[in-house]
């Protein structure tokens, strides 16, 4: 079974704190998120701290429309450094994601980390050379354009 990682970075000028506090609240990823996909979060919806343990449901229409569940937890946090969730309930055979932020000179550099499996073994392997790798850069790309409406464009 193959596994497969997408490794992004964005450069924020913004404040460690700005990023953070916007990054680690669940409520925030719909804004972040391609509307296409019908995002919602269904559970744990941002009202409190994240910790480590803290479960978020969702719902999320991937392809054609069909709504998933999807329920991650948060397993490691470093507050204004990192934090980690993974998949608990969803589409993927395995997902893990690190979400790091680091101060740099004018700003932020965020990189995103995601190792995931899709399902169903070699069917997987084809639906993600042909499907899931395309989608994920995009939704990664979305994110790029919207977290940039944000905190604005970085000049350094």
């Amino acid at each position: 079974m193959a596994f497969y990682q997408l490794n992004t970075t964005q450069k924020l000028p913004a404040s460690i704190h700005q990023v953070w506090d916007f990054i680690s609240s669940p409520i925030n990823l719909k804004e972040i998120t391609p509307e296409h996909m019908g995002f919602r979060v269904t559970g744990n919806t941002g009202l409190e701290k994240m910790y480590p343990g803290m479960i978020i449901s969702y719902k999320v229409s991937p392809l054609f429309g069909i709504k998933l569940d999807w329920m991650t937890e948060i397993t490691q946090v470093k507050e204004l450094e990192y934090f980690v969730d993974e998949q608990r309930i969803g589409p993927y055979t395995m997902w893990h994601h690190q979400h790091k932020i680091e101060p740099i000179e004018g700003g932020v550099l965020m990189t995103d980390i995601v190792t995931y499996q899709p399902p169903l073994g070699f069917l997987g392997a084809i639906a993600n050379s042909l499907i899931i790798k395309k989608q994920l850069k995009e939704i990664f790309d979305y994110r790029t354009v919207a977290l940039e409406k944000r905190f604005g464009k970085y000049a350094g």
